[in-house]
């Protein structure tokens, strides 16, 4: 007997959800929740990219200058190149 009562009540639950699952094509839109998503993706990435902006302005590459072909810088041959040395952010050996 506890066979017919799960299989009713499973029964029962899937005419439940097959109400639910029966939605009119022509009426489906993405309504007011899919209107909040994009609207809060939207406002998100908007501010994403304000970020980015503010931190990329505040960065300043300045390139080391390559030292020319011929010239003799009086370094040791055999020293590592870029001298060895630890650069701080203004570009200073230590």
């Amino acid at each position: 007997m506890p066979d017919m009562s799960v299989s009713a009540s499973a029964s029962l639950a899937m005419t439940h959800l097959v109400t639910l699952a029966e939605v009119d094509e022509d009426k489906v839109t993405p309504g007011v929740l899919g209107f909040i998503v994009f609207a809060v993706l939207a406002v998100a990435v908007w501010g994403l990219m304000k970020s980015m902006n503010r931190h990329m302005s505040k960065v300043d590459f300045k390139e080391a200058e390559e030292p020319e072909a011929g010239a003799v810088t009086g370094a040791d041959p055999g020293a590592p190149a870029g001298g060895g040395g630890r650069e701080d952010r203004q570009g200073r050996t230590r």
